[in-house]
């Protein structure tokens, strides 16, 4: 029995090319959205064994609703996010979201297959690289306020408590309290420790 596929990307010459490669190596592919909300819709009418999403959508909700969104339904299908780049802080969040695993788009279409089979029998879809993100997702959850992941995002740009000051308009000394406290949850020593943790975490 084939495996039936619903690709999402907004870009209309993505998922020509997906559909192409895809039917090719002898997947159904039954559906294609633009959106996250027509995905949604879609996926609940015709109910896909894998969608194959964009983790960027554009307009409305991105890969990491749409995620959710397809995981919390009555038949959830196994969600690929496909993704330009691999440290993209997202992907951890879709993974945790329910996502069989992640695609960069310009892997060869052997792996797509692999990829499509493995999550359509409810395999996670894990690169040979991917230590960092199994890694990431092993960890314990760090909850960062708004405020401290911009000034833990600053910092990671290599900047100074004086500008991140500047750049978010609040007190030097009131940077100095926030860089305090991310150093304490991430549990390192340094700056430059923090960003480090805070990308291995998927934070950043």
């Amino acid at each position: 029995m084939s495996i039936r596929l619903l690709i999402v990307d907004d870009h209309p010459i993505v998922r020509a090319g997906l559909r192409s490669v895809v039917e090719r190596r002898g997947f159904e592919v039954i559906g294609e959205a633009g959106s996250g909300e027509e995905a949604v819709a879609l996926a609940s009418a015709l109910r896909p064994d894998v969608v194959l999403c964009d983790l960027r959508l554009g307009e409305g909700i991105d890969g990491v609703a749409t995620t959710a969104a397809l995981r919390a339904a009555p038949h959830p299908p196994a969600v690929i996010i496909l993704t330009t780049f691999d440290h993209d802080a997202q992907i951890v969040r879709a993974l945790e979201a329910g996502a069989a695993g992640y695609l960069l788009k310009d892997v060869a279409t052997e792996v797509i297959a692999k990829a499509i089979t493995d999550a359509a029998a409810g395999a996670l879809v894990f690169g040979p690289d991917d230590e960092r993100l199994i890694t990431a997702l092993r960890a314990p959850r760090v909850a960062l306020t708004a405020r401290e992941l911009e000034v833990l995002r600053c910092i990671d740009e290599g900047a100074g408590n004086r500008e991140i000051a500047e750049r978010l308009f609040i007190a030097e000394a009131t940077v100095k309290t926030h860089v305090v406290h991310l150093l304490e949850k991430l549990g390192v020593g340094g700056r430059s420790a923090a960003a480090a943790e805070a990308r291995r975490r998927g934070l950043i």
